[in-house]
């Protein structure tokens, strides 16, 4: 059987880091993320996270202030993912928005 290996917690040389920094940058170039279109951002999730950002808070922080115990809610909720009204009116409430049905 194998020799189990073991994990050395150590800071990286600056040489490493160079190394990392160009590998990163490379699979950036090739890979680069998906960015959601323009339009796809608008709606209640574009608004949420717009107010969210001109305030200046992290999800961290809007979760708390919202009184929602999980910042995962905010995020789910900014990526228009199925989430419980009332966690919506909690974080439109707390950014000092409201929610409208309209026909």
């Amino acid at each position: 059987m194998p020799a189990k290996l073991q994990h050395v917690n150590r800071r990286l040389t600056a040489r490493e880091r160079a190394r990392h920094a160009k590998v990163r940058n490379a699979i950036m170039g090739e890979f680069p993320p998906e960015r959601m279109p323009a339009d796809a951002q608008g709606g209640i999730a574009g608004q949420i996270r717009a107010e969210r950002e001109a305030r200046q808070l992290t999800w961290y922080a809007l979760a708390k202030l919202a009184g929602i115990p999980n910042q995962a809610t905010i995020r789910a909720i900014e990526q228009g993912k199925d989430v419980r009204l009332s966690n919506v009116e909690r974080v439109a409430r707390a950014l000092g928005l409201t929610l409208e049905l309209v026909r």
